[in-house]
């Protein structure tokens, strides 16, 4: 069992990137179209403008968000580039606590499904940001098995953009309502994955991993990061 967890989290880490290639390719036009498709049936809106505005600016944040926190997830670069982790790990802190957070919250106002999608993304939207910022706190403290944890969370939080799109595509398969299927495909991805990052790399989890672990492996990147 444990020797096939590498392989599933590389095989996990490809299809989120995958996720993120789609996604990202399919919202380039956002930048160009003045009306993008799905806009036509939030119509009216207050301020088109600043809905706009706010659009483009999550995607040009989530175009990077989430393939860099797997790049930052990645041990191997922990290792081998500590300095790339800790100046990349700065970067993406920056566009999601300045860009992503805040025009995510704005859209939610306006999200489909009405207040329940409301809830549902600011739900996420505020993990992401108490995890971001506890995740840097935990990191300029050096408790490094806090910061993972946190991380995590925010790279959970971050999978659901792929995660929900995928949900989506299986209930329109089923004919489920698609308001109905737009909140569960919502809430379920939020909900477990913030579940599953509390099984598997609560405190104790972590320091029970931690322990298995030979001492120049458990230390050897955090020592290279600490330095730089």
């Amino acid at each position: 069992m444990r020797k096939s967890l590498p392989a599933l989290r590389v095989a996990s880490a490809l299809l989120l990137l995958a996720g993120s290639a789609a996604i990202t390719s399919a919202s380039l036009n956002y930048f160009s179209d003045d009306m993008p498709p799905f806009l036509v049936e939030k119509l009216p809106l207050p301020r088109i403008d600043l809905w706009l505005l706010a659009l483009r600016a999550h995607v040009a944040a989530a175009i990077f968000a989430l393939p860099g926190c797997l790049l930052l997830s990645s041990a191997s670069v922990l290792r081998w580039v500590p300095r790339l982790h800790r100046w990349l790990g700065r970067f993406i802190a920056a566009a999601i606590l300045l860009l992503l957070a805040p025009s995510g919250f704005y859209l939610s106002l306006s999200a489909k499904g009405g207040l329940p999608s409301t809830l549902g993304f600011a739900l996420s939207g505020a993990i992401v940001v108490w995890a971001m910022v506890q995740g840097v706190r935990m990191a300029r403290a050096r408790r490094f098995a806090d910061h993972r944890r946190y991380v995590l969370h925010v790279l959970a939080q971050l999978s659901v953009a792929v995660t929900s799109r995928a949900l989506l595509m299986g209930f329109a398969l089923c004919n489920l309502d698609e308001t109905t299927g737009y909140i569960v495909a919502l809430w379920l991805p939020v909900l477990l994955s913030a579940a599953a990052v509390e099984r598997f790399a609560s405190p104790r989890r972590s320091h029970e991993t931690s322990r298995a672990l030979p001492a120049d492996v458990r230390f050897a990147g955090l020592r290279r990061v600490a330095a730089v």
